[in-house]
Formats: structure tokens, sequence, C-alpha cells
């Protein structure tokens, strides 16, 4: 058998680090983020478990590039919806609603994303999934008429995460009709922009547990063992190509 390409192995190692994003966000999503290892993360992707050293540094980098992933695919989704527009009040809207309801959708995976955003020892990292993220909330600010968008997306940026954090907070929880409606009332939008709570939510909006669209494994539904070669196979933590190694027990720690 021919060796593969240069091209074939980077899109095999593409799709491998893809479904260990899209394991990160599924795991801690059902589990919280003790509860789940690399282990736990490299098994449900189907990928070696010392890939995953190979990608990301640490559990928590991986989570935090995880769930900036699946936040900038969600806005992106809620920007571009049909009818696609261009109006600044519009997109401000889609944009509010599409980060509080995956505060209201997803309350453990984003509580846990924001208790790892305030542990000293790694803080806000960021990462090509962050960067695209604050590309679409500067674009967002840009049409909703900013005048000086490197004043004005940081304190959309705050606004937005502290109202996920008041949605979130165990016991006191404000409701996110509230926060929208503070939001709402700050950038001058009318209730119904955007997806109001009381509507009917239109494609894209709605919680889905489906998460395969915002991740290009290659694979639809469950992932496919297919690792490429690389670090963790040459240094002989894993067995044949496919199967995963026991003598790298300890990247399953936390």
């Amino acid at each position: 058998m021919s060796p593969r390409s240069a091209s074939v192995n980077e899109e095999l190692r593409r799709r491998s680090k893809e479904r260990l994003l899209q394991a990160a966000v599924e795991l801690v999503g059902e589990r919280g983020y003790d509860a789940t290892t690399l282990g736990d993360i490299a098994d449900r992707s189907g990928s070696a478990r010392g890939l995953v050293s190979y990608y990301f540094p640490g559990k928590r980098q991986l989570v935090q590039s995880a769930v900036h992933r699946l936040m900038h695919r969600t806005l992106e989704e809620a920007l571009e919806r049909p009818p696609r527009t261009a109006e600044g009040p519009e997109r401000m809207a889609r944009a509010i609603d599409a980060i509080l309801n995956l505060a209201r959708d997803r309350p453990v995976l984003m509580r846990q994303h924001m208790a790892g955003l305030l542990q000293a020892e790694v803080g806000f990292v960021p990462c090509p999934e962050q960067r695209r993220l604050a590309e679409l909330l500067r674009d967002t600010v840009a049409r909703h008429g900013s005048r000086d968008v490197d004043r004005d997306y940081p304190m959309l940026r705050a606004l937005l995460m502290g109202a996920v954090f008041a949605a979130l907070v165990p016991g006191v929880p404000m409701p996110v009709p509230v926060l929208r409606a503070e939001l709402f009332e700050r950038y001058r939008l009318e209730w119904g922009l955007g997806a109001p709570p009381d509507a009917e939510a239109p494609d894209g909006t709605a919680c889905d547990t489906d998460l395969s669209r915002f991740f290009a494994t290659g694979v639809p539904g469950r992932p496919v063992r297919t690792d490429p070669p690389g670090p963790a196979h040459e240094t002989g933590q894993t067995g044949q190509t496919g199967q995963t190694g026991q003598t790298d027990r300890t990247a399953q720690s936390k």
C-alpha cells in the first residue's frame, strides 16, 4: 500500500482535532468539567489519547477552544439565517439572542466555561476559535453604527459575558427575558427583532443535541477512528493506527 500524501495526512489531522472539539463540548455539557477527563474526550472522539496533547496543552484550553467554537458558529448561524440582512439593529439583536440562548439552552456547558475564564492559572486563552468569535462581534458592532469599534466591541463582549453569568448564577439566576430587555434597551433595539423569547424560535436558534454541523469532522453522527500519523504514534503512545494504546493513561487526568 502506498503511503498517504502530505495533504491527506493534514486533512486527517484536521478532522481529528475537529472530533476532539466536538467531543469536549458534548461531554462537558453532559457531565460537567470535573467529571470529564481527557481520556473520556479522546474515547468519545475516537482518537488516540496521546493525540490530545499534540493539539492542546491541557483540558482547560481544549474546553475553552471547544466552547468558543460552539459560540462563534452559533452566532454565525444566527447572523446568516434567512432572511439574511445587513441591517445593524437586526444583526445586533440576533447576536444578543444567540449568546443568551446558549446560556438558556446549555447551562452546564456555559457555566463551566465562565468558571474556567476565572481560573487564575489559565484565565482567558486567546485561540483561533475565540478570534473568529471576536471578528463576528466586532462586525456586529460596526454594522450597528459604532464610530469606535475598538471601544465599543469590548463593552459588548463584557455586557454579554455579564448577562451569561447573571443567567447562570446558582440559586439566584436572572431570567433571560429580563437580561434581554436590559441589553435591548441599551442598544435601542425593538423587542420584535432577533428571536424574541415569546415567539417560535426560527431555524438554527433552538437547542439541538446534534452539534455535528458545527464541527467539520467529515463523518456524520458518531466519529470513526482514522488517526493520522503524528508524534503520539511515533513515540509508542499508541499501537497500530486506529488502536488506543495503554501507555498514556496519565492523559486522562483532569
